[in-house]
């Protein structure tokens, strides 16, 4: 990874001057290697890194792992490309071990969650099985820490 890609990902909020600082660079030619890192492809989009549980208490987040047969020809392709058209899917990705795909669901509800598991993924042609978890409490995220630390003040007795 390059200096630019590891200073983006860290914040991708700098501005090209700060970013041509920090790189011993000119404004114009940080500007030319993100533009070249985007028409590649390497760069993908920028985001922010959100804590749900401030920004919506309700919002329920699931890893959810699918076993699928894979088609000829395609292999998982296709399903993947399927899966990952629904608004309810955040992240699709192919997985070594025990499933094949690995979802990321969010939802208002466990009930909306559970019932898109149940009814889209799981009567899907191909979808052999399904693993759910929900995810409780986010503590880091993109390398950013999520949850504060609680302090307690409490002495500790031995």
């Amino acid at each position: 990874m390059t200096d630019l890609l590891a200073l983006l990902k860290e914040n991708a909020r700098l501005t090209n001057a700060q970013l041509a600082g920090m790189l011993g660079k000119t404004e114009d030619e940080v500007a030319k290697e993100i533009a070249a890192l985007e028409k590649q492809g390497v760069i993908r989009g920028y985001t922010a890194i959100i804590n749900d549980e401030l920004a919506d208490p309700n919002e329920v987040e699931a890893l959810i792992e699918l076993r699928v047969t894979p088609k000829r020809d395609c292999g998982f392709d296709d399903i993947a490309k399927t899966i990952m058209l629904y608004d309810e899917v955040e992240s699709v990705s192919l997985m070594s071990g025990k499933y094949d795909l690995a979802l990321t669901v969010k939802g208002r509800s466990l009930r909306e969650v559970a019932m898109f598991v149940s009814q889209r993924l799981s009567a899907m042609e191909g979808v052999l099985a399904t693993a759910t978890s929900f995810v409780l409490k986010r503590y880091k995220d993109k390398n950013i820490l999520i949850a504060d630390e609680e302090k307690d003040e409490r002495s500790m007795v031995w």
